[in-house]
């Protein structure tokens, strides 16, 4: 009594009550999935790592501090030396052992484009890492509709089995009214009664089943599922707005970012500088030769650069560049192809479970007829249950053919829809 409870329960939450749509449960999976901090994150590091690329337009500082011990310095000549030394000068000449304590400032003035190609390609490398993440989260949706679909099949199998078990019980108490006149054998009512059992149990296991496919989609989810709607068999639109062909183009941007950044490595550099410093020697180096002393000296200045380096990688450089578009090209083309003949099965599969349910419609009368006979002869005493028995099962299994023709019907659909993305 209590199992017959628990199917009643079941078959109650069936079908009463508002469920989770397929658009719903896709929804909540994208929230839920992990994935999903990642947009954020890579928002984020793209900001900081643009932030730091910016920098470079600041004033560049830099401090310093050196000791050295040279083998030679800047002495005078000889002869000078012996003429001052007869006016009474001493000349010390520079120590071989010097110090300095400075401060250099730069700052870049004009860098060839190469700060904005920097923080282009960030950008275009954050976008790729955005796309990929994107057809990361949408592959979650085909493991939703595999769950949400096989719950529907489920929920389906149990109502029919509930019919089966109706249909059983009914004739099991037509068999046991007339076992009680000894119109038939207790063997006959037994065929029956254990039907009607075999039924119960496939809706106990059905509904364990369904138990546990309806946490799993809850723990993707991140609700709880508890019933599902059947969706409406709208068609799909004939577009493809799959997030791989933005990846692609999310690729290709990020070339012709890279591509920038290549020429702007090849144009020179203007900035500004000042340096300042305390210790011996200065610049003044005569008077550092008489006077053992630190001293403060500075300058300023423009320079320009230009890094020649560049060059020597630049056809390399290129020709990976356009293996990388090539690359990412191919993918689309290989993507596109995949997709028209994944269109193509599921189009195929919708129009053949279409035809597959129409003639469904037909066994399903002509079973019910075939079944409504053998009842009447059991009405008037002439049967066989075998037959009986029989005939219900075959009913019984041509309406769940039927729920599984729509059903798969359905569900091509929406794999077509999730082929197209839309």
């Amino acid at each position: 009594m209590k199992r017959f409870t628990i199917i009643t329960t079941c078959l109650l939450a069936l079908t009463a009550g508002h469920g989770q749509t397929l658009q719903e449960c896709h929804q909540a999976a994208e929230r839920n999935f992990p994935l999903i901090v990642q947009r954020g994150l890579i928002a984020r590091t793209a900001d900081a790592t643009v932030a730091g690329i910016r920098n470079a337009w600041l004033p560049q500082i830099s401090a310093t501090a050196q000791a050295t011990l040279q083998s030679d310095v800047t002495a005078w000549p000889s002869e000078m030396q012996s003429l001052i030394g007869q006016m009474g000068l001493d000349l010390k000449g520079l120590k071989k052992d010097q110090y300095r304590i400075g401060i250099d400032v730069t700052q870049t003035v004009y860098d060839g484009g190469s700060i904005s190609s920097q923080t282009e390609v960030a950008r275009r490398q954050a976008d790729v890492q955005a796309a990929q993440n994107e057809v990361n989260l949408y592959a979650v949706h085909r493991r939703v509709n595999e769950m949400y679909f096989g719950l529907l099949m489920l929920d389906e199998q149990i109502r029919l089995k509930g019919d089966l078990r109706t249909l059983l019980e009914s004739n099991e108490n037509k068999l046991a009214s007339q076992l009680k006149h000894g119109a038939v054998a207790e063997s006959d009512y037994n065929k029956v009664r254990v039907e009607r059992l075999a039924a119960e149990q496939q809706i106990d296991d059905l509904a364990a089943q369904r138990h546990t496919l309806a946490r799993l989609l809850g723990t993707l989810c991140g609700i709880d599922v508890e019933q599902v709607e059947k969706p409406s068999a709208t068609p799909p639109s004939a577009s493809s707005l799959r997030p791989e062909l933005a990846l692609v183009d999310a690729q290709l941007r990020l070339a012709d970012a890279q591509q920038r950044s290549l020429d702007a490595a090849l144009r020179p550099r203007i900035s500004l500088f000042a340096q300042g410093f305390y210790g011996y020697p200065g610049y003044n180096l005569f008077d550092d030769m008489m006077h053992h002393r630190w001293s403060f000296g500075g300058m300023i200045g423009a320079r320009i650069s230009w890094n020649i380096g560049a060059l020597y990688n630049r056809r390399s450089d290129k020709t990976k560049l356009q293996l990388q578009r090539l690359q990412a090209e191919n993918s689309r083309d290989l993507f596109l192809l995949d997709n028209r003949l994944d269109s193509l099965q599921h189009s195929e599969g919708i129009e053949r479970y279409r035809k597959q349910a129409q003639a469904d419609n037909e066994i399903i009368a002509l079973r019910s007829k075939v079944r409504k006979a053998a009842e009447s002869k059991l009405q008037h005493g002439i049967f066989d249950v075998n037959d009986l028995v029989k005939e219900i099962n075959n009913e019984n299994a041509a309406r769940i053919q039927q729920a599984v023709h729509e059903l798969q019907m359905l569900k091509e659909i929406y794999d077509l829809k999730y082929t197209l993305n839309n």
